[in-house]
Parts: C-alpha cells; structure tokens; sequence
C-alpha cells in the first residue's frame, strides 16, 4: 500500500494480516491485535520488520493495558508516536473478534489522549464502545468461536471475552 491506504496520515492506523503490517506506513509502535489463538507469525514478522518496532500482542484480555503500554513508548520518546494496529484475522480474513480487540485497544487510546486515529480505527473503537456488553457471545458466536467450541474449547472462548483480564501489556522481542 502507498498514498492514502498507509494511513500515514494519522496517528493509530489499523490493517489486516500480513498485508496491512507490510502496507501500513512504518510506526514505531506495532500491535499485533489476536483475540482467539496465536499470532506467532505475524508477530515474528513485526519483530523483523527493518524499522524495529516496539512490537506488542494486543487482545481483549489486556487492552488497556496495552494501550497504556504503547502509550508509555509514545511519553519515553518525548514525541507523538504513531501506532499500527495489525489484525491477524481468519487466515488473513476479517474477523470479528479481533476487530473488537483493536476497538478496545483504541478506546483505551483514546481515554489516554491518543486520538488521531484513521477511520478504520473510529469504527472499530465505536463497534467496541456500542457492544461491549455483548463480548462473550460475539465471541462465542464468531466463526473462530464456534470452531474452538466444535473442538471442546469452550472455555478458551469465554476467557478470551475477559475484558482487561490481564494488567500487563504483552511486549515482544526477538
């Protein structure tokens, strides 16, 4: 992606997969957004990315924590620091839960003053904002949520719905 689709007009930026890592404009922090599941790919990628990003596993479960975490890299740097939100999806397809993790990783964003966010971002802090009561069964209810069920993972589903379960940012490193 170039021009316009880098987003590189904005602050928080939001992307798909591999794709949206490669195409949005560098940042020096990257979030890689996984509500259900593992990320070790994707974030393996960020990791190596040419820039060095500060590279965090983002899901509900410790949303704010990573936003305050991404937000700590911005104050340490004494300068506005931009922030790509990269969601892995199913098998590089939307997916809604992690679209709902990236809303909930703005959100917590936002309430710390990061706001110049793309559009793509606005929607998905919005979606969040409009049905957090309703994580567990969007979860539950997701193609990747009826799937771990079907595989007797319920619980794994319900837990992953926990909203700021975990107080700690996840940072990775090579």
């Amino acid at each position: 992606m170039t021009g316009t689709s880098s987003q590189s007009i904005f602050q928080v930026r939001l992307g798909w997969g591999g794709a949206g890592l490669e195409g949005l404009a560098a940042a020096p922090v990257v979030v890689i957004v996984d509500a259900i599941g593992t990320a070790d790919d994707l974030v393996a990628r960020a990791v190596a990315l040419p820039h060095r990003p500060v590279v965090f596993a983002g899901s509900l479960r410790n949303a704010t924590a990573t936003a305050k975490a991404a937000y700590d890299v911005q104050i340490d740097s004494g300068d506005r620091t931009a922030i790509n939100l990269v969601l892995v999806g199913d098998d590089g397809c939307f997916a809604v839960e992690d679209y709902l993790a990236a809303g909930a990783i703005s959100d917590a964003l936002t309430q710390l003053g990061i706001d110049h966010s793309a559009p793509d971002v606005a929607v998905a802090a919005e979606g969040f904002r409009a049905l957090t009561r309703a994580l567990t069964h969007l979860l539950s209810a997701s193609a990747s949520g009826l799937a771990l069920a079907e595989a007797g993972r319920r619980a794994d589903v319900k837990a992953a719905a926990a909203l700021d379960a975990e107080t700690e940012a996840t940072r990775v490193d090579a």
